[in-house]
């Protein structure tokens, strides 16, 4: 299998992990999205850019982007539906510091 390209990403996740409350910790499963499925998710579904604009943004192919979405969105759709914890780490990535003024 071929390693992974570097994936950019410019918004470091504050919080990283999303538990519902509805259910004990002991019974709870969990999910785990990685860093660049949430940068692509921010940028796309928050930010409103096409998968051109998201895949400039984190210096990949426009179909990898298709692919993380995809997979991210699975992962989302999955811990709403079947109340899992969302926890977001990992991810073959590169974050992007701001520069102070």
């Amino acid at each position: 299998m071929r390693p992974k390209k570097m994936r950019w990403v410019k918004c470091e996740p504050g919080e990283r992990c999303f538990r519902p409350q509805c259910k004990p910790l002991s019974k709870l499963e969990g999910v785990d999205i990685t860093i660049d499925e949430f940068e692509a998710m921010r940028l796309s579904d928050l930010e409103g850019l096409t998968q051109a604009e998201v895949a400039g943004s984190m210096k990949v192919h426009r179909s990898t982007i298709s692919r993380i979405l995809s997979s991210g969105h699975e992962k989302v759709a999955d811990a709403l539906v079947n109340i899992k914890a969302m926890r977001i780490q990992g991810g073959c990535c590169k974050i992007i510091r701001k520069k102070k003024a």
